[in-house]
């Protein structure tokens, strides 16, 4: 790791980082609307160059995406070659954009040194246009039309593993293998491609990216590459196979009507594969794309390989092939021993596969990232001026951002592009197996070409300027503890340098979402979509201020998070205590001000539950919606204990003071001692209110499920809660799966279903009030059956509600994949795991997003943990 922090030789210059989806993206979208499916589709991504990336089928590319490398697909039968996923964009879905294909993370390290994937190829016609039909047919009150339900999958398909195994930093042997699963012989074309970036066609200039590299055939077998700022490589191929060459440049008669500058386009191997013209490709073998047609026939369950080798030149062996087997044999077994050294609790087999794929998830979701915001809304010098709306449009105020970077996405095809709130998450999910990415990434969103100079952290490509929570100094507290327990060392110098970056956001904070400076906070959807009864980041409808539980308790967790760095960092320079003293006294205000019983504060006494609140001119109206919302106060606790106080006297003293001269502030919050007097908690609900609250948390008639927290109370489906404002009527109710309305595109739903992210905060916050509480505090879970269990063990209730969602159960079958046969029975789908965004409220099976792996990813960690509660009991 010190290796390839140093640069030295980098290990992580090559990875998974090719797109799973470029087009549909804002990034290029150049139209007048702002409508990016539309302007950009997936029936022009054959044909039109790219501006701003590049995208294909369980690629991989350099880590500026110069060289990208990817397989490319045909059964005989389809109209289009398979290049890319395929799915439906936001208006085509009847729940906003969603992948129908079916592809699979199976293992990956760190530093990509070894790589599997598996994508599920049909092999009759790909149905392309039944899904766009049956879901265009489909409304809000319906499931979504996924590609298994036309049952291509029961006719025969073609397993695709693909593996990645590095011998050297650019020394990648690539293996293809294809498994015939279906009843008859059948013959399937397989063809990697490879291709460079479009960086030359823009008239943009500097870092080398105004030249054009080449692909030149050197024999049957293989390819030399030429690239400007990459340097030479070399691409070895084995058996037989046609090399086609291409241009990567669009083709503008296809897509527009005009006349072609030069013969051969983007889309030419399409061309000459699928519409047999062999005048498409150039006959000189030179280019800047190219691919290798293979074509076999396999017997039913035969398979075949295809061996790849792509190497700088200057170090390409002589025998490509010598020693193929025994190094991707080495690095699987390298990657089985990392794997079981980072992940080292007692984990059964079937709980290790699936910690093993999430891991695996997350790096394959490090993608190439580049959008110069100033850039984009100018356009380029041999390009047509965009229209000059988009100057006072989309992201309007961020010409600072300009990124060029691997990021981590939170869906390489549902969302290719960063979100804020979402990175701390997939950031904690892999502090144990990659603290160093992890890092790397937190102070990637705080350098200065992606913060705001405001302060403010982007939030993501559609709109920078949303608001997220803001949880990214928790993200950082976490990977800090986590390393360090898991043997990475304790680095304060990362620590360090996050906390002074957090302490700029943390004021724009204050400054921006406390317009009252009543310490009470507005926020927006903050991450949570469609939980309100209205859009939330939209004016009140009527008009007055909305006053928001979760933005509020956000800024308490902020603050006692930040109070916890400062008091870690002050233990080598002191003068952070009084970072941590301006904390600790913030927090008090916002707790004070949500504590407060009545018309100002957030707690509703009568209810026992925390409320966002209604502000008008003619009073304050609690909208009494048992959402997550009211829970998110609880995260805020953190305890201080004496050694702390002990070595940091002016922290002491202050504190002392604050108690002795503020009476009236400490006592409306939860600043209490343990019974040794070793502790003091700062926390937002007192005692009595934290098991008020818990009660509804734990009763499955509201918010505990089988498998885990729902976002909104059960409670709702009987009984909606429903409010007139403006003259209009608006109702919440509990909808356990897909959304039914359109709030946000309606492509997530906040109202019911499980999410990982806010469970995983409830669970960690739970802990800490065990810390202080101990095993005397009990309480009922779940409500009503009469087993009192204390905050430690209900925490282990849901962690293990939470594993099972991707835990086979006695039949077979897995809740996140719902009723499938096929996940539960058949050998070749068995052992596949799917981590989707969020996850049926009642019974837990996969919705949204397939491949969230972001932050749903957080499983492992929670099964992880899981093995070691059991081992201790």
């Amino acid at each position: 790791m010190a290796e390839d922090q140093r640069r030295v030789r980098n290990w992580r210059r090559w990875g998974p980082y090719l797109a799973d989806r470029q087009w549909g993206t804002v990034r290029e979208d150049y139209s007048e609307s702002g409508d990016c499916w539309t302007y950009l589709p997936h029936d022009h991504a054959r044909s039109r160059a790219y501006r701003w990336g590049e995208d294909g089928l369980l690629g991989i590319c350099d880590r500026e995406c110069r060289l990208c490398f990817s397989v490319a697909l045909w059964n005989g039968k389809d109209p289009i070659l398979k290049e890319r996923l395929f799915g439906l964009t936001g208006p085509e879905g009847n729940h906003g954009e969603d992948v129908k294909e079916l592809y699979y993370f199976l293992d990956a390290t760190p530093t990509s040194s070894y790589l599997k994937g598996l994508y599920k190829y049909p092999q009759e016609a790909f149905p392309y246009a039944q899904l766009l039909e049956e879901n265009r047919r489909r409304g809000k009150l319906d499931p979504e039309f996924e590609i298994e339900d036309t049952g291509v999958f029961d006719r025969g398909y073609w397993d695709v593993f693909v593996e990645y195994a590095k011998s050297g930093p650019d020394d990648i042997l690539i293996e293809i293998t294809i498994a015939n699963r279906g009843p008859v012989a059948d013959t399937v074309h397989v063809l990697p491609h490879l291709w460079l970036r479009n960086t030359w066609a823009w008239g943009r200039r500097g870092e080398g990216y105004d030249r054009a590299g080449t692909l030149d055939r050197v024999d049957a077998n293989s390819v030399r590459i030429t690239q400007p700022t990459l340097g030479n490589f070399r691409w070895d191929l084995e058996g037989e196979a046609e090399l086609l060459f291409t241009d990567n440049e669009t083709n503008f008669e296809r897509l527009y009507g005009s006349k072609n500058p030069t013969p051969y386009r983007k889309d030419a191997i399409h061309q000459r594969v699928v519409g047999g013209v062999g005048a498409a490709v150039n006959p000189a073998h030179t280019g800047t794309k190219c691919a290798a047609w293979y074509a076999f026939e396999l017997a039913p369950g035969a398979e075949k390989k295809i061996r790849m080798r792509l190497s700088q030149e200057t170090t390409a062996p002589a025998q490509p092939f010598g020693d193929f087997d025994q190094i991707v044999q080495s690095r699987k077994a390298e990657s089985e021993h990392y794997h079981r050294t980072v992940r080292s609790a007692p984990m059964t087999e079937q709980e290790r596969r699936v910690v093993r794929q999430a891991d695996a998830g997350l790096v394959w979701s490090r993608k190439f990232y580049h959008y110069i915001v100033e850039h984009w809304q100018e356009g380029d010098p041999t390009q047509p001026p965009p229209p000059k709306g988009r100057k006072r449009g989309r992201n309007r105020g961020w010409e600072q951002l300009w990124a060029r970077d691997i990021i981590s996405m939170p869906d390489g095809w549902e969302y290719p592009w960063f979100a804020a709130w979402v990175l701390a998450f997939h950031c904690v999910a892999q502090a144990r197996f990659d603290p160093y990415f992890a890092k790397q990434q937190l102070l990637l969103l705080m350098r200065e070409w992606y913060m705001h100079p405001n302060g403010q952290l982007p939030a993501y490509e559609f709109a920078f300027g949303d608001v997220n929570p803001p949880v990214h100094a928790w993200a950082v507290w976490r990977i800090y503890q986590l390393s360090g327990e898991a043997g990475h060392g304790y680095d304060r110098e990362f620590l360090e340098r996050a906390f002074d970056k957090c302490l700029i956001n943390f004021t724009w904070w204050v400054n921006r979402e406390d317009a009252g400076g009543d310490n009470l906070f507005t926020g927006g959807f903050l991450g949570l979509d469609n939980i309100g009864i209205f859009d939330r980041s939209q004016p009140l409808p009527g008009g007055g201020e909305l006053v928001q539980a979760d933005a509020t308790a956000w800024m308490a967790f902020y603050c006692t998070t930040m109070l916890a760095m400062g008091l870690e960092l002050a233990k080598a320079e002191p003068s952070y205590s009084d970072l941590a003293l301006k904390f600790f006294e913030h927090f008090v205000a916002i707790a004070r001000a949500t504590n407060t019983i009545g018309g100002d504060g957030l707690w509703s006494d009568e209810d026992g539950f925390y409320y966002d609140q209604i502000r008008t001119p003619e009073g304050a109206r609690e909208l009494r919606i048992r959402s997550m919302v009211g829970i998110v106060p609880l995260f805020a606790a953190e305890t201080i204990d004496d050694e702390v106080l002990h070595n940091l006297p002016s922290f002491a003293d202050r504190l002392w003071w604050f108690f002795d001269n503020r009476p009236e502030l400490a006592a409306t919050i939860s600043v209490q001692l343990d019974v040794d007097h070793q502790n003091r908690l700062l926390a937002i609900p007192s005692k009595d209110r934290l098991q008020r609250v818990l009660r509804y948390v734990l009763d499955e008639a509201e918010f505990l499920s089988p498998h885990g927290l729902r976002s909104l109370s059960r409670y709702h489906r009987e009984h909606p809660y429903m409010v007139q404002l403006a003259g209009a009527d608006y109702e919440v109710h509990y909808t356990p799966g897909e959304s039914d309305s359109g709030m946000f595109g309606g492509n997530s739903n906040w109202r019911g279903p499980i999410w990982m992210p806010l469970n995983y905060l409830l669970i960690e916050a739970l802990k800490r009030y065990h810390h202080f509480y101990g095993d005397a505090f009990q309480i009922e879970c779940p409500t009503g059956s009469g087993t009192m269990m204390h905050l430690g063990h209900v925490a282990d209730e849901l962690e293990t509600r939470l594993a099972s969602l991707f835990l086979p159960d006695k039949s077979g079958a897995r809740p996140c994949h719902g009723r499938s046969k096929r996940y539960a029975d058949d050998p070749h789908f068995r052992d596949l795991v799917l981590f989707h965004e969020f996850f049926h409220g009642d019974d837990g099976r996969g919705l949204g997003a397939a491949h969230q792996t972001g932050w749903t990813a957080l499983a492992g960690n929670l099964i992880e943990r899981a093995a070691i509660t059991r081992a201790e009991k």
